[in-house]
C-alpha cells in the first residue's frame, strides 16, 4: 500500500511540473518567438526551448495518465 501512495505522488508531482513547463515554454513563444530553436541554457547546446516543451507536455500527458490508473477509485 505505501508504494501505491509514493507512486501516486510521484506521478501527481509530474504531471503538475511537467504542465507547467510546458506552459512556461507556450508563454514564452508568445512574446520571444524567435528563441524557441535557442538552447534552453548557456550551459549545454541541447535540448533547445522547443524541444523541452514537447517533452514536458509529454511527461505530463504520461503522468496524469498513469496516476489516474493507480490512484483509489471509492466507487
Amino acid at each position: 500500500m505505501k508504494n501505491r501512495k509514493l507512486f501516486q505522488s510521484i506521478t501527481i508531482t509530474g504531471a503538475l511540473y511537467g504542465f507547467v513547463g510546458w506552459l512556461y515554454i507556450v508563454i514564452n513563444s508568445e512574446v520571444h518567438i524567435q528563441t524557441l530553436g535557442m538552447p534552453l541554457t548557456h550551459f549545454l547546446s541541447w535540448p533547445h526551448e522547443d524541444t523541452f516543451g514537447a517533452i514536458c507536455f509529454a511527461i505530463s500527458v504520461i503522468c496524469f495518465f498513469t496516476y489516474s490508473l493507480i490512484r483509489n477509485d471509492r466507487s
